[in-house]
């Protein structure tokens, strides 16, 4: 089992960053232009490879996704055990802000 640093936690994870990891969460085939794609939809606005590809590195870095290939020039990101978990323990910890929502 690897160590997964302190830092490693989505309350460390920036807005974008933790926006990422949700988008890659519904996704089948999750590539950079794809992922790209969908942020856009979200942000309504243009998402910059030179912001896309650093955050995605910097997750991979984190050990919140994995990095594999899906063809020769394509990248697939997947996410991790320890991404799972964070994104459901974020959720929980949500719901129990906006009860009232539901």
């Amino acid at each position: 089992m690897r160590c997964v640093s302190s830092s490693a936690n989505m309350n460390n994870l920036s807005e974008f960053q933790r926006d990422l990891l949700y988008v890659i969460a519904g996704m089948d085939e999750s590539y950079g232009l794809g992922i790209k794609e969908a942020l856009e939809e979200y942000y309504d606005d243009e998402v910059h490879i030179g912001r896309l590809y650093p955050n995605l590195d910097k997750l991979v870095q984190n050990e919140f996704l994995n990095k594999g290939g899906l063809d020769d020039r394509t990248n697939l990101y997947t996410l991790t055990d320890h991404a799972k978990q964070q994104l459901q323990e974020r959720r929980e910890w949500e719901n129990e802000r906006v009860e009232w929502l539901s």
